[in-house]
Formats: structure tokens, C-alpha cells, sequence
């Protein structure tokens, strides 16, 4: 099922516990860095980088595929991605075969193909939001810059 409104990604949100991140990056400069550093300091997930180039971030264990993710830890609720879209199609069957419930597309990660498969294999599908984002809104954490408005621009509103 896609996930179209924010009630939706709230309800994905609330009943998940895990979180594979796959693209993470240990350079704190990344915006893979920043979302995983968030997520796993608020306490909300369990957050593992997914990432075959490293070994770990901030001593986090890094798993190089999904698949040995999931044969240490079980099917994480969540597999957030960064990466190219092109890549996502196989990412896509890697997650589904590790039996995860959802997958979380970043932003400008569109592949309609992916998203179709994920959705007609049953997961729960976000797409071209982020996970940061949409965590820090349902904690109440984007109320404080004034952009608890559902919608993020940067248009000054008047």
C-alpha cells in the first residue's frame, strides 16, 4: 500500500520499531549520516547502516546487504533508502526477500518500477519523503522553527 498522507506515514511510524538504512554513510557531511544520526539519538528505532563499504558509524554495525541484516537481526519493519534510483528495482527484491514490512523511499528516489513491485507485494511504501522529516513532525520537533504545517517550504508565509 502507498502511503499518501501524513496520517499514514504517522501509523508506519508508530508501530514500527527497526530501521535498515541502507546508503547510510559514516561522512558526517551526508545527508545519510544526519538522518541516521537522528533516528538512532531519538530513541524511537533501532537503526542499522546498511552499507557493504563500512564497518560501522558512530559504533553502529554496518551489514553490507540486506540479507545479512536480516539473518542476524530478523526483518526490520522499516528499509529506508538512499540511493540511486536506478539501483532501488534490486534493492527492492532484496527487501521484500528479507521480509520487511515497509520501504521508504528518500527523496528523489522515484523508480515507479520498485514501487510497484513493493506495493504489489504487500509492504507499506513511502515515497520521495523523508524519514527525518516526517519522525521530527510526529514528535512535535518541527513545531519549534514553525513548520508543523504539514507542509515544508521555503516560502515565508505571511
Amino acid at each position: 500500500m502507498i502511503l499518501r498522507t501524513v496520517a499514514e506515514r504517522f501509523a508506519l511510524l508508530n508501530r514500527s520499531k527497526t530501521v535498515a538504512m541502507v546508503g547510510a554513510s559514516n561522512n558526517p557531511m551526508r545527508p545519510s549520516y544526519t538522518v541516521f544520526s537522528y533516528l538512532r539519538t531519538q530513541g524511537r528505532f533501532t537503526v542499522a547502516p546498511i552499507n557493504p563499504t563500512i564497518a560501522q558509524i558512530d559504533g553502529v554495525k554496518a551489514y553490507p546487504s540486506l540479507a545479512a541484516y536480516a539473518a542476524e537481526r530478523g526483518a526490520p519493519d522499516i528499509v529506508d533508502v538512499f540511493r540511486k534510483p536506478s539501483e532501488v528495482l534490486e534493492l527492492t527484491k532484496e527487501a521484500i526477500a528479507a521480509g520487511a514490512k515497509a520501504i521508504w523511499f528518500q527523496y528523489g528516489v522515484i523508480n515507479d518500477e520498485a514501487i510497484a513491485l513493493a506495493d504489489a507485494a504487500g509492504l507499506a511504501v513511502v515515497v520521495d519523503r523523508c524519514i527525518k522529516v516526517e519522525s521530527a513532525r510526529l514528535d512535535g520537533g518541527l513545531a519549534v522553527g514553525g513548520m508543523n504545517s504539514g507542509l515544508i517550504t521555503s516560502r515565508r508565509h505571511v
